[in-house]
């Protein structure tokens, strides 16, 4: 699992970064938490996805945000951390000028960001939106959500209740073809905590769906 330092709009940006073995293959960009709340790359969700786009042979990209670990800068609040993503992005398709198609997963914070760098970049052809804290943050820019994907929450999560984000997927129009998936994980927190197993499983279905198993990729 290398580490790598690519230059973000703020400065250097430290990450870890795991290429596929095949030429072409897709790209998938894992988003952490907010930084401000102890987010980080090293995040267990974060690792966890990191780890299954890996094994469905994905060349995978990790990055701490500006001011997270040894990424230089400050919190901005949104902006700039998108900013960071893209330039994340930017630097994977550098080094990945055959990939075929993009990912983007995002935890809490990172989900939101996520979602947003989507709606700019049209490569971006699947997500996966974890504990997304639509009480808190405006989704409406998803007008309308140019890809499918899944949104995944805890039934118990008191951060960004099920039924608030569930009322903001309702209302997301979509491109034709585009659909949106949700997944309650029973008994679960905004952090998953002893649900990560749960979570993951409700990831690898929809992704299995989507992309064929793990097995098959490898």
């Amino acid at each position: 699992m290398p580490e790598v330092v690519f230059t973000g709009p703020a400065g250097r940006i430290e990450g870890r970064y795991q290429p596929a073995k095949q030429k072409g293959a897709p790209i998938a960009i894992v988003l952490h938490p907010h930084p401000q709340f102890g987010g980080t790359m090293n995040n267990q969700i974060v690792y966890n996805l990191y780890y299954d786009f890996v094994n469905r042979g994905f060349s995978v990209l990790r990055f701490n945000f500006r001011g997270v670990g040894r990424s230089q800068g400050a919190f901005d609040h949104g902006q700039g951390e998108l900013s960071d993503a893209a330039a994340a992005l930017d630097w994977a398709q550098s080094i990945n000028p055959d990939a075929r198609a993009c990912w983007i997963a995002g935890v809490s914070f990172g989900a939101w960001i996520g979602m947003q760098l989507l709606m700019r970049r049209p490569e971006i052809e699947g997500f996966i939106s974890i504990a997304a804290m639509a009480n808190r943050y405006d989704f409406s820019f998803l007008a309308p959500c140019p890809s499918s994907g899944l949104f995944v929450h805890g039934s118990e999560d008191r951060v960004a209740p099920v039924k608030d984000v569930v009322s903001v997927i309702e209302k997301v129009k979509t491109q034709k073809g585009v659909k949106l998936e949700h997944a309650v994980v029973d008994g679960a927190n905004h952090f998953f905590d002893g649900k990560v197993d749960e979570l993951m499983g409700a990831v690898g279905e929809y992704l299995d769906k989507r992309l064929g198993t793990a097995e098959e990729a490898a």
